[in-house]
């Protein structure tokens, strides 16, 4: 029977951890005088209220009676609700007034797609801005992380809510204990987070904007404070500094994690890592090569950075800009479908297939036309020098298969609703990715204002099904999920 009781306890405590955040930002509106003070209070007060009603009502909840389906519907839901009680400040203070827009950006906020529906950003007052730039950055890691990490009240039901929040990520590989291993990923992420802050308000930068894009760097969000992205900073230094902290953001925080405690070879050893960074490696120099031969750029430097900054801003699904990468043609638009599809590793703050999969899914090609010429030779797909189970090789093939299916009926219901090919397709993998920006008229400089409603309500549901690794969504629609 579904312990329906755990999971309203566990949402009203994420509303109440969700209250601090949200009192940050009513703080920063204080600090700055900004008229968005009472609508953050008033929003705080409606989540509070909530929280403590949810709490209440699970109060004797059984929480070491939690399974895989509590572990699921407690992450789908938290995310819904966290969307509906998020975008409350925008409401209220009339930043954006209409509750379609409003829910979109918040959820895109909290997945950490970037894709926005605003077109003057810079009118938001500092309060709404830095709230905005404060779900991506809880989203990057995860709030669920984050709560198993600070309220160990969570109990038997830890292990369920942090399988089902980070499907992808392998954290039995260097704690047994859920609440051990969320505490020190969001421990390695505090540091980040406060390192790129630090370096990005070194450089030309004010504090609050380096806040700001500290936060949305790290989590590989892409919310910025400024209209035209971080291209309103012609600073070289400051496009390194994301440049880095991007990839950073897209590589397996464990192995970060690692690196810190003096074990850096975990890194370079490690094989998914290593076809990243000579994918990352190879996209920068063709797209390096189309930019000079096609005579977009004449200045090596400048054309090695805007490549290496528009090539890991798409692959860690961060999605910041530093140039109109529309203007730059059909093949770089290919490059841009490959590499929004493939994105960063397995145990990132980024989207998509992750590199991990699609290493085992070369290999298990490999392997296969291998097998036209041997019948009879078994020849297993190995990892890191290990045998990858069939099992695990399974999953990925039906992972990679409902993920194909998934971006082909979303761009037919998307095409359906009016929106064009170009942005249908991109639309739909940028959602599903987390990724942001599309093509055509929703690239880098544009925005998703003029897209119909019914494709708005359902990007939103895209994004956090590509946020959850797509199972833990879509096995919720699946008639045998509620059977007991």
């Amino acid at each position: 029977m579904l312990n329906l009781r755990f999971i309203i306890k566990m949402l009203g405590l994420m509303f109440l951890f969700e209250t601090v955040f949200m009192l940050l930002a009513a703080l920063v509106a204080f600090l700055y005088g900004g008229e968005d003070l009472l609508p953050l209070l008033y929003s705080c007060a409606i989540l509070f209220g909530a929280g403590i009603l949810f709490f209440l009502i699970g109060r004797n909840a059984d929480e070491f009676n939690a399974g895989r389906r509590e572990g699921m519907l407690t992450v789908t839901f938290t995310w819904l609700f966290l969307s509906f009680f998020g975008m409350m400040p925008f409401l209220l203070g009339g930043y954006i007034d209409n509750v379609t827009d409003a829910f979109f950006e918040t959820m895109s906020g909290f997945t950490t797609t970037g894709s926005s529906i605003l077109t003057d950003i810079e009118a938001l007052p500092k309060g709404i801005l830095f709230w905005r730039s404060l779900t991506q950055w809880q989203g990057g890691i995860g709030m669920i992380v984050f709560t198993v990490a600070l309220l160990p009240i969570f109990g038997g039901g830890a292990s369920q809510l942090f399988d089902a929040e980070t499907p992808g990520i392998t954290h039995e590989r260097f704690r047994p204990r859920i609440a051990q291993v969320a505490k020190r990923l969001s421990g390695v992420y505090l540091l980040l987070t406060a390192l790129v802050i630090a370096l990005l308000w070194i450089g030309p930068m004010d504090f609050y904007d380096a806040l700001n894009h500290g936060l949305t760097t790290i989590s590989t969000g892409g919310y910025s404070t400024k209209n035209s992205s971080v291209a309103f900073w012609d600073s070289a230094y400051i496009h390194y500094v994301i440049i880095v902290f991007m990839f950073i953001g897209a590589t397996n925080i464990t192995l970060i994690y690692f690196c810190l405690n003096r074990q850096p070879s975990k890194l370079f050893k490690d094989e998914e890592f290593r076809w990243f960074a000579f994918f990352v490696l190879g996209a920068i120099a063709l797209t390096v090569t189309w930019l000079l031969y096609n005579g977009f750029e004449s200045d090596i430097e400048i054309a090695f950075r805007k490549s290496a900054f528009e090539v890991i801003s798409i692959i860690s699904t961060c999605g910041f800009a530093v140039e109109d990468y529309i203007t730059w043609g059909g093949f770089y638009w290919v490059i841009v479908l490959l590499l929004m599809i493939i994105c960063g590793c397995a145990g990132s703050t980024s989207g998509g297939l992750k590199m991990g999969r699609f290493v085992i899914l070369t290999k298990n090609l490999s392997n296969e036309f291998k097998k036209q010429t041997h019948p009879h030779a078994i020849i297993p797909v190995r990892m890191n020098g290990h045998v990858v189970s069939t099992e695990i090789v399974q999953r990925v093939l039906a992972f990679v298969f409902a993920y194909i299916s998934l971006v082909l009926v979303s761009s037919m219901v998307l095409a359906l609703d009016g929106m064009p090919f170009e942005e249908s397709l991109s639309a739909a993998i940028s959602a599903i990715s987390n990724v942001g920006p599309g093509l055509g008229s929703l690239g880098p400089i544009g925005s998703y204002a003029e897209v119909p409603v019914v494709s708005k309500w359902f990007l939103s549901l895209l994004m956090m099904t590509g946020r959850l690794e797509i199972f833990t969504v879509l096995t919720i629609l699946v008639p045998g999920f509620w059977k007991q």
